[in-house]
């Protein structure tokens, strides 16, 4: 259990609650401890009274005693919500403490009050008859909000919280209030009371679905994983993705194993071939065949019965298939034996926590051995910034080494001819690096490759000519005879090849 905060020991009295969201326990380092008062905050539409509805439906499942109250909602909505996500609340009794004029049912177990007609301190008085009366294991408020307003006074409402949470004290009841930050995104009024403290947030981006993300604030005597995990919303619920922390991930697998890649020629250029748990960046203009060049460590993976993932950010995957075979790859024996996979990915679509979370399900559920990300230019507009892209890349490719996967990274230059030079700040992350580049000799355009970067070990400092064809990618001997062919224009007009 390691993360960048010390984790701290829970009482034996106060065990474990787990929340209902597998992933979210994930991030609590296994869940809530039992009988205390946690908040649960964010703007409308981040999913709080979802969240909430999976508390009590987990405790329903375990046979606790559940008590949901809602100060907003009617039954009849919270029910509606519930189905959209093949819900049934049957089993959860709901105390409405809503105004006169709401939807309401007359069925037994629900308690219907008007906190509009009554003053705060009233309204907890029944609030605290009706706890007593059920005596719920789990209990969820919604929302403070209307505690607030009825206040009025930021010490009033205070006071009603201190003495609402003292009420809870010994009961063994674990509440979570859920509460509304339009109007109050720094209220420290409850901050300060409660055991802990959930933030939920609505990113809005300018294209694309909205960017949700979850942030554990505060919990008062536990460790717990910090920072911001990426979250979605769906039939199933709230989805967690909690971010990778290379640091909590065991290495126990052999190193210095080459990944072959079916071309004897890249191999030698590597110094007998890449390690297995490297990261390989494959950097060149658009066209030069650096995507061909990633299939064919794929492809090879596959042919041995290994597991290949690629992910295409930038092309539709029938383009990639008919490409690859029209380089004497025939792909689709391996897809169907469900050893190469092709992933189209629509990072408009798609957070940047749900993708790791899908590269780190392929590898531990699918023991995937080799992770192509195509490309880093698609894979960047799913991020907020190019900062946060290096980060989350920098703890992806450590978990991915420790794995001993092997990972390519496809980066496109701008222009065909032009010097090396990235958008993305990114090589000095990958173990490898290969250089991909067009040329003009003898009045028509040519490919060069080459091997720049070698982390683990020496490399080949040549230049090769690439040729790509239907019988295949051929690499040839090193070009000799002239230079500035990664400019793009070598000072000589006559092509020579060593052996040619």
């Amino acid at each position: 259990m390691k993360d960048n905060v010390l984790t701290m020991g829970v009482p034996a009295e106060l065990p474990l609650l787990p929340t209902g969201v597998s992933s979210l326990d994930d991030i609590l380092f296994g869940g809530l401890p039992r009988g205390r008062v946690y908040l649960v905050e964010g703007d409308p539409g981040t999913g709080k009274t979802t969240l909430g509805t999976q508390f009590l439906l987990e405790g329903k499942r375990l046979g606790e005693s559940c008590l949901y109250v809602t100060l907003s909602e009617s039954k009849s909505e919270l029910e509606l919500a519930a189905q959209s996500h093949g819900w049934s609340l049957d089993g959860v009794p709901i105390a409405e403490f809503v105004p006169a004029e709401a939807d309401f049912s007359g069925e037994d177990q629900y308690t219907v009050f008007h906190p509009s007609e009554v003053e705060l301190a009233t309204t907890i008085k029944k609030l605290i008859a009706e706890i007593e009366h059920i005596n719920p294991d789990r209990l969820v408020i919604d929302a403070l909000t209307e505690f607030r307003l009825l206040a009025q006074d930021p010490i009033r409402y205070r006071r009603q919280l201190l003495a609402l949470k003292q009420f809870f004290t010994g009961r063994n009841t674990t509440v979570l209030l859920l509460d509304d930050t339009t109007h109050h995104h720094n209220d420290l009024q409850v901050k300060s009371i409660v055991h802990g403290v959930l933030r939920l947030e609505n990113l809005q981006r300018s294209y694309g679905v909205s960017r949700r993300r979850i942030q554990i604030v505060k919990l008062r005597g536990r460790g717990y994983r910090e920072g911001y995990h990426d979250y979605t919303i769906g039939r199933e619920g709230v989805v967690i993705y909690p971010r990778i922390v290379a640091g909590d991930t065991a290495s126990d697998h052999p190193k210095q194993q080459h990944l072959p890649s079916g071309l004897p020629a890249v191999d030698a250029m590597f110094g007998g071939g890449i390690e297995r748990g490297s990261s390989t960046l494959i950097l060149g203009p658009t066209g030069v065949g650096k995507s061909s060049m990633a299939m064919q460590y794929a492809f090879a993976a596959a042919a041995r019965g290994e597991r290949a993932v690629l992910y295409a950010f930038d092309e539709a995957l029938h383009t990639i298939r008919r490409r690859a075979r029209g380089f004497g790859m025939p792909v689709d024996t391996a897809i169907a034996e469900q050893h190469l996979c092709l992933q189209q990915v629509d990072p408009a679509e798609l957070s940047p926590g749900e993708f790791v979370y899908r590269i780190k399900r392929e590898v531990e559920e699918r023991d995937a051995k080799v992770i192509i990300i195509d490309s880093l230019t698609g894979l960047q507009h799913s991020m907020p910034g190019e900062g946060d892209l290096a980060l989350q890349l920098h703890e992806l490719l450590l978990f991915l080494g420790q794995k001993n996967v092997a990972t390519f990274l496809v980066l496109t230059q701008h222009g065909l001819l032009d010097t090396v030079s990235e958008d993305i700040e990114i090589s000095y992350l990958a173990d490898n690096v290969l250089l991909m580049r067009f040329f003009e000799a003898a009045a028509s355009v040519r490919r060069a490759i080459s091997v720049v970067k070698k982390r683990s070990g020496a490399h080949e400092q040549t230049i090769r000519e690439l040729r790509m064809s239907a019988e295949g990618i051929h690499v040839g001997a090193q070009l000799v005879g002239f230079k500035g062919i990664l400019t793009g224009v070598p000072d000589r007009e006559t092509l020579q090849s060593v052996g040619s």
